[in-house]
């Protein structure tokens, strides 16, 4: 049985390739903008554990799993509570929250890719990753990112191929 594929491939008016993915919460905007930027949050749900310095050029620092090589991002924009973005590994990712209602955010995610051919590769991770804080946002447990080889992302993977978004990108663990 195929995954449902949540996201939309694009092009944004400069060219760049990129992903966009969109969930509505049952939460205001404040605790959808603690979501994604508190470092106890992510750790449920992105798959690096973040520390933020919330300020343009502040620095992001991501680390993953035992053994997981680190890493550093920055900050490129901050708009609390409604926009966070910040490099990621040669990608953009963007936050978007704009408020519906008093108890309800919608959450826009897009990921602006450094190389096309990370498409597919990206967009099964965040499938996995939005999953889990899909599920964080009802109080629900969902392992999501750190469930190792027991992540779901494959079958996303293989529908996003299917679906002929781009890929051919290295698979950490795979290639």
């Amino acid at each position: 049985m195929p995954a449902d594929l949540t996201s939309t491939f694009l092009r944004l008016g400069d060219g760049r390739p990129a992903l966009r993915f969109t969930r509505v919460h049952g939460h205001p905007v404040d605790r959808v903008w603690h979501f994604v930027t508190d470092p106890g949050e992510l750790a449920l749900w992105f798959p690096f554990r973040a520390e933020m310095d919330l300020r343009p050029g502040g620095t992001i620092a991501f680390r993953g799993e035992a053994g997981a090589e680190e890493f550093a991002g920055t900050v490129l924009a901050v708009d609390p509570p409604r926009h966070l973005s910040f490099e990621w590994g040669g990608d953009e990712l963007r936050f978007d929250l704009e408020e519906l209602d008093d108890r309800h955010t919608r959450l826009t995610l897009t990921d602006v890719l450094a190389a096309e051919d990370t498409a597919a590769r990206n967009g099964a991770g965040w499938e996995v990753c939005l999953a889990a804080l899909d599920a964080r946002a009802r109080d629900e447990r969902f392992e999501g990112p750190h469930a190792g080889v027991h992540a779901p992302w494959k079958g996303f993977y293989e529908a996003y191929v299917a679906a002929g978004v781009p890929s051919g990108a290295p698979i950490p663990g795979e290639d």
